[in-house]
């Protein structure tokens, strides 16, 4: 069972920063994507940003240009510096990881709220 252990969540102010961090302790060379995704209460689960493992990304039309993901396959870690936060970014966010032959394996989440 691979275990995703997130960091960096927090409080921060409209405009502010803040940095997560995905620590997976599966190292096999099958796991090809990794990424963050979120939930606001009340609303869906949604993809905010994915990497692949030679650094292909893709993000949310709403983060484009705000959110910055990136990944250290020798850590086996995926980041998601989170910039110009706005209140709408306010939700838990959810570390995922893609594994071939595998189902998808989710992190416990880490809660973000941007106050205005």
């Amino acid at each position: 069972q691979v275990q995703l252990v997130e960091s960096g969540g927090g409080l921060a102010q409209s405009g502010g920063s803040l940095r997560l961090s995905c620590a997976a302790s599966d190292r096999s060379l099958l796991v090809t994507d990794m990424g963050w995704h979120r939930q606001a209460p009340g609303k869906e689960r949604e993809l905010v940003a994915g990497i692949t493992r030679g650094g292909s990304t893709n993000y949310a039309d709403s983060v484009k240009g705000r959110f910055t993901i990136s990944r250290d396959n020798a850590k086996n870690t995926v980041y998601l510096q989170m910039n110009s936060l706005k209140p709408e970014d306010t939700a838990v966010y959810y570390c995922y990881l893609r594994k071939i032959g595998s189902r998808d394996a989710w992190g416990q989440g880490t809660q973000v709220t941007v106050s205005s």
